[in-house]
């Protein structure tokens, strides 16, 4: 006999009925998805080292270090830093720097790279260069590219594997979803100004994938009940589907947060961003599975599902 767990965040008894929220789920999340595909359009991304190219430097000081002090040590070097900013703590300091011209060639970037230790070692006793990378505008646009490139091939392999394993209204349906999901968390990249490099292209494939799970688990208990319950209206089917995989889904996503929640508080300028990403797009995964899949599944296959069913 197995015990209760001690833990459930909904009552196995309650029936909530999702679907009378269908509507203003769809809306919300149409109208969060047009806002952020105009964002992207203007003011767009902020481009990170890997698809800009450029230098980052990143310095920790043995004291609080003030960037405009930073930034005058850098000019009096004749080094023109597009950005120069405090992260992580006081001591913390992080420089980009565009590159010059002939920055297509390896040569005159590395070039760069050694004047700016050499600036800062110089003028700052007891300083330490934690990273310092440089990525030619060639390979960054190669590299954009082959980001773009992955995120298209994983929504289409997602959609051939959805659409094999259940019917077209399935496939259609959680596609859809998912293009929302993403759109919404590029709008949360670009309002919160997150450097977008190859580290964030792998949480929104992260995102992606976890998102397709959390609906792969709420349309195999739609399609187990279309079988079961053979004159339950859809809609109805709906809500106790999504009733019945709750505690589960629920379960998953605070087991995922909680552990990507230290990451995005002390992960450091590395993974702060990445991690923060994740926390956003478990809610928005998470959410859409009841709100935004569900919805559509009903919207799509009221009839030729319920008869087939």
């Amino acid at each position: 006999m197995f015990s209760r767990p001690l833990l459930r965040f909904v009552r196995d008894d309650r029936q909530i009925h999702f679907m009378r929220g269908r509507h203003a789920g769809l809306i919300v999340s149409a109208l969060l998805s047009i806002a952020s595909v105009v964002l992207f359009l203007t003011p767009g991304l902020n481009l990170g080292l890997d698809f800009r190219g450029g230098v980052i430097v990143e310095t920790h000081s043995p004291t609080a270090e003030d960037p405009a002090h930073m930034r005058a040590v850098l000019k009096a070097g004749q080094i023109n830093a597009a950005s120069v900013q405090s992260f992580g703590s006081p001591q913390d300091v992080r420089i980009a720097i565009n590159l010059p011209r002939g920055g297509e060639d390896e040569h005159v970037t590395q070039k760069l790279v050694d004047h700016v230790r050499a600036v800062i070692v110089q003028a700052i006793p007891g300083v330490q260069i934690q990273r310092a990378d440089a990525v030619g505008g060639a390979v960054s646009s190669e590299l954009f590219r082959d980001g773009v490139l992955a995120l298209l091939f994983s929504l289409g392999m997602i959609l051939i594997y959805i659409w094999f394993r259940f019917e077209r209204e399935f496939a259609l349906s959680a596609v859809i979803t998912l293009v929302l999901d993403l759109t919404k968390t590029i709008g949360f990249l670009i309002v919160t100004r997150f450097e977008f490099d190859l580290v964030m292209v792998a949480a929104l494939l992260t995102i992606l994938g976890y998102s397709t799970n959390d609906k792969v688990v709420v349309y195999d208990r739609v399609r187990e009940n279309l079988r079961k319950y053979r004159t339950m209206p859809l809609r109805e089917l709906l809500d106790l589907s999504i009733n019945e995989t709750l505690n589960r889904t629920l379960g998953t996503s605070m087991t995922v947060f909680l552990a990507a929640l230290p990451l995005a508080l002390f992960g450091g300028s590395t993974l702060t961003g990445f991690a923060t990403v994740m926390l956003f797009g478990i809610v928005v995964g998470t959410s859409s599975s009841i709100f935004i899949a569900a919805p559509l599944l009903l919207l799509m296959g009221q009839k030729r599902l319920r008869r087939e069913g």
